[in-house]
């Protein structure tokens, strides 16, 4: 089985990936890094290991002159305009919120209340992407191959729904009341099985139990500014904005579950998840191309909260490319290992795809 991986920022590079392949690839793997600098690849390039960012940009073509045609460029408007290939006036998704004058109140890009959570008793899952009005490429798959099989993931709901589409199979997200992955009736009435095993794993809560100190010695970060800065988010709990940061005690101080969101961990815990998916989903498995959607939200927020030159920053990159390694190994263990080719046209959203 052959295996390409590229990366490309817009649908109109696609064709760089397709070209190099004699048959239609098994699987399409597509993954945005909300908020990440196109810096950040050489900044902490000597932080990498193997097998994660630098497999990316030594074994395939990097395009480094690549630019956004509108604005702003937050995560609705970016998700959207990745997986449909057209702007914000065309695919409706001009915000991650605006001012709807036909309800005369402000609503979010994926607000739906017309759907009803699945997975949780909250809020959380009353979501669909009923305000995007182009089709997207996962989409086009769906209606050109019936029987393939679509699957979006992400810590934001935004994340997972515009990605996934109109058709998609199921998109999930995080639900900041219970730590678990949740979507809404607009995909089904209930979670699959392998979702609900996954959360009775109670991952988030073993992971909050634990402290956020430095992957390596943090005198060794030399790329970030100092750790005590003043420019930086306080956490709840916290009195400065420095490692390590004990969780378990920072929960107690009243964050509830969305402490975990600003933890490299929430980038590791929807690896898993998206590893679970491969085997419980069968995708790659049958004769038409499946495709899945990951959107690491995390160094989103992080970046928010602590800034690109903050310690924090460099810390959650140096274990998102661990992540990316492990998820790479594991998408070549269960679908197929072979020759990597990559392409790789970056701007400040990062997207890949690994065909198989």
């Amino acid at each position: 089985m052959r295996i390409l991986l590229s990366t490309a920022i817009l649908f109109t590079c696609i064709s760089v990936s397709y070209s190099q392949q004699e048959k239609s690839p098994k699987l399409v793997v597509g993954i945005v890094v909300d908020q990440m600098c196109y810096e950040y690849l050489y900044r902490y390039y000597d932080r990498f290991g193997d097998g994660g960012f630098k497999l990316l940009m030594n074994q395939g073509a990097n395009c480094r002159n690549t630019n956004f045609n509108y604005i702003p460029t937050y995560t609705g408007p970016g998700h959207a305009s990745i997986y449909t290939g057209t702007t914000p006036n065309n695919h409706g998704i001009v915000g991650n919120d605006w001012y709807d004058r036909t309800v005369g109140a402000p609503v979010n890009c994926v607000d739906d209340s017309l759907v009803s959570s699945v997975g949780t008793h909250s809020n959380y899952g009353k979501y669909s992407p009923k305000q995007l009005k182009s089709q997207t490429i996962t989409d086009q798959l769906k209606l050109t191959y019936p029987k393939a099989k679509v699957i979006a993931m992400s810590i934001k709901n935004r994340g997972a729904i515009l990605p996934g589409g109109h058709l998609s199979d199921g998109s999930y997200w995080y639900d900041y009341a219970t730590g678990k992955f949740i979507t809404s009736s607009f995909y089904g009435d209930q979670l699959p099985a392998w979702v609900e095993n996954f959360n009775g794993k109670k991952e988030v809560e073993n992971y909050l139990k634990q402290d956020w100190t430095t992957y390596y010695p943090i005198e060794s970060y030399v790329a970030s500014g100092p750790d005590d800065s003043p420019y930086e988010h306080l956490l709840e709990g916290k009195t400065t904005p420095t490692f390590p940061y004990k969780l378990s005690e920072m929960l107690n101080a009243g964050n509830g579950y969305s402490l975990f969101t600003y933890t490299p961990f929430a980038n590791t815990y929807l690896t898993d998840f998206a590893i679970a998916s491969i085997d419980s989903e069968q995708l790659g498995k049958e004769n038409q191309t499946d495709m899945l959607c990951i959107s690491y939200s995390t160094p989103d927020m992080i970046g928010h909260a602590f800034g690109p030159q903050s310690v924090e920053i460099e810390d959650t990159y140096i274990r998102l490319d661990q992540d990316l390694k492990k998820l790479i190994a594991a998408l070549e263990q269960k679908v197929g290992k072979g020759s990597l080719h990559f392409s790789l046209p970056q701007i400040t959203q990062w997207y890949l795809f690994l065909n198989c």
